[in-house]
């Protein structure tokens, strides 16, 4: 007889294949049920199951969010404007002082410096400002029934239940992101059963109201990420007039005195420091925005979430937290592109060629090595910025989009 985790991806599989990812309330339904029982067979509570599940709801405006995460539909430029704002800026150095006490002990202990964490609390949440406001356990049951990540959203879901069973919170104030990320960090279920901590000391692991509890948490996760102690998360560089851009990207890491001999420095034109590490070098927005080196710490942080764009928008935050200045170069805007558009210059490239992988929408680092593969081959500046001229090219954008 198939297992419930069988039925489930079964039913999502089904869902899945409509092209609209349309979803009922008689299908959610049917998927809850199926839930129910898996959350049994996964030893959880009858009471707990009960208390929990038996008043979520379908939240339709969950599946439209999942179809428009800023990180893959935003321009760097878009994106970073935005997250790295003066506002934030100052708000930061602020918590940052007030902080001290704690942010050095957490540094003593877990060895993330304390401007890393104010920075990755001012992304998430605006240091606890903003913590979402969307039934947590709505949005993973609509996630795990909707089909497109219905396995993994349905694990998350059972995580959420044995959150709520550790008597961490109440089911009713479990409340966060459309994805189901949760507190002032912003932590996935998975996450939070892993590495949360109670800090404060008063038996609950309590990320939405304690700020001890939250940057703990959040130093305790880095640390498990494999934070490297000492070390930086990457800095802004400046290219000689000559670089070959297809040189970027984490294919082609290598010292920074190979990359010096390249002829990569400091943006005041100095040399660059003399130190034991490699790095890969990244180009957010093409050749004439800014170039950044990233380092080991810059993995890190996006095993935390998986955009480019969001890492050097923490590493960038952290440094100006810490009192380092505006960049050298501004980023170039972009033309934003949706879901279609992306997919249609990910088929196109793949048609001639280049290999940009599964053509799923996403614009991430395997879409803009293709796409550096076809500039290169068509006479043009290869740094995989999706910009007017080459999306035109390409027949994604018209002359006048």
């Amino acid at each position: 007889m198939p297992s419930i985790r069988a039925a489930l991806f079964a039913s999502a599989t089904l869902l899945a294949s409509h092209a609209s990812y349309a979803l009922d309330n008689a299908e959610f339904e049917q998927c809850m049920a199926q839930l129910r029982a898996q959350a049994d067979e996964a030893g959880i509570p009858a009471q707990v199951i009960s208390h929990s599940l038996n008043t979520v709801k379908l939240n339709e405006r969950v599946i439209e969010l999942d179809r428009s995460q800023p990180e893959f539909t935003s321009s760097f430029s878009d994106y970073y404007t935005r997250r790295v704002s003066e506002t934030r800026i100052e708000t930061g150095r602020k918590k940052y002082r007030e902080q001290q006490p704690l942010l050095q002990a957490l540094t003593r202990e877990y060895g993330i410096p304390g401007h890393y964490l104010v920075a990755f609390w001012g992304l998430e949440t605006n240091y606890g400002s903003f913590l979402g406001s969307i039934p947590v356990l709505d949005a993973l049951s609509t996630l795990a029934c909707e089909g497109r990540r219905g396995d993994y959203f349905s694990g998350e879901l059972m995580n959420a239940l044995r959150i709520i069973q550790s008597g961490d919170v109440e089911a009713s104030q479990m409340e966060g992101s459309w994805a189901g990320a949760m507190g002032q960090t912003q932590f996935m279920p998975a996450i939070f059963l892993k590495y949360a901590i109670d800090h404060d000391g008063d038996g609950r692991r309590n990320l939405w109201k304690s700020e001890d509890d939250a940057l703990a948490s959040a130093a305790n996760f880095l640390q498990g990420l494999g934070w490297q102690r000492e070390q930086r998360w990457g800095r802004e560089v400046t290219l000689p007039d000559d670089f070959d851009f297809q040189l970027t990207g984490f294919a082609h890491q290598r010292s920074l005195s190979d990359w010096a001999k390249l002829g990569v420095r400091m943006p005041n034109g100095q040399p660059l420091p003399q130190a034991d590490m490699e790095a890969a070098l990244v180009v957010p927005s093409g050749h004439n925005g800014p170039a950044f080196l990233a380092y080991q710490n810059f993995r890190v942080i996006m095993g935390w979430n998986r955009s480019e764009s969001y890492a050097i928008a923490v590493g960038r935050l952290a440094d100006r937290i810490a009192g380092g200045g505006a960049l050298h170069q501004a980023p170039v805007p972009a033309p934003r592109l949706n879901r279609e558009q992306v997919t249609r210059l990910q088929q196109t490239l793949n048609e001639q060629g280049h290999d940009a992988g599964a053509e799923d929408g996403l614009l991430g680092p395997g879409t803009r090595q293709a796409l550096a593969r076809y500039q290169q081959a068509n006479g043009m500046v290869a740094d995989g910025f999706p910009d007017q001229q080459v999306l035109t090219r390409l027949g994604v954008l018209n002359e006048t989009d």
